[in-house]
C-alpha cells in the first residue's frame, strides 16, 4: 500500500483533533455537540478502518501462513503486514475516541468538571483500557451535583 504512511498521519490527526474537541468539552456545560463532533471523527475512523479491513481481504495477498486469534504467535503473523498494522492503528484510534466521547458524555450527566475528567480522557488516548479504568472508578464514587 503505497499511501500507508499518508493514511497512518491523516488518520492520526483527525484522532488528535477528536480528542482536542473532548478535552475542550470537558469543560463547557454544554457538552453535546462537541462530543457528537468527536464520535464523527471516531465514526470516521471506524469507516476508514472498514475500508482498509475490506481491501485487505479482497485484495490483499492472503492470510500470512500460521496466522489466527487463536495463539500469541497467530497474532503476530497477522500483524506481520504494514496494511494489518495500520488496520490495527486505526481500529485503536476509533475505539479509543468513541470511549473518550462516551466518558465525556457520562462525565456531563454527572456534572463531573473538566480537571476531573482530563487525566481520564489522557489516559485513555494513551493507554486506552486504563484510561476506561480510572474513568469508571472516579465515576463510581461520583455523584451528579
Amino acid at each position: 500500500m503505497a499511501n500507508a504512511e499518508m493514511l497512518f498521519s491523516l488518520a492520526s490527526a483527525a484522532a488528535l483533533l477528536g480528542w482536542a474537541i473532548l478535552a475542550v468539552a470537558g469543560f463547557l456545560r454544554a457538552r453535546a455537540p462537541l462530543v457528537l463532533a468527536a464520535r464523527l471523527v471516531a465514526a470516521g475512523l471506524a469507516g476508514l478502518y472498514v475500508v482498509l479491513l475490506a481491501r485487505g481481504v479482497a485484495l490483499g495477498p492472503g492470510l500470512p501462513e500460521g496466522a489466527g486469534f487463536s495463539t500469541l504467535a497467530g497474532v503476530e503473523a497477522l500483524f506481520s503486514r504494514r496494511e494489518a498494522i495500520l488496520g490495527g492503528w486505526v481500529h485503536f484510534l476509533a475505539f479509543d475516541l468513541f470511549v473518550g466521547s462516551w466518558e465525556a458524555e457520562d462525565a456531563g450527566r454527572r456534572r463531573m468538571p473538566g480537571w476531573v475528567l482530563l487525566p481520564c480522557l489522557a489516559l485513555t488516548l494513551f493507554a486506552g483500557p486504563a484510561g476506561l479504568l480510572l474513568y469508571l472508578l472516579l465515576a463510581l464514587g461520583w455523584r451528579a451535583r
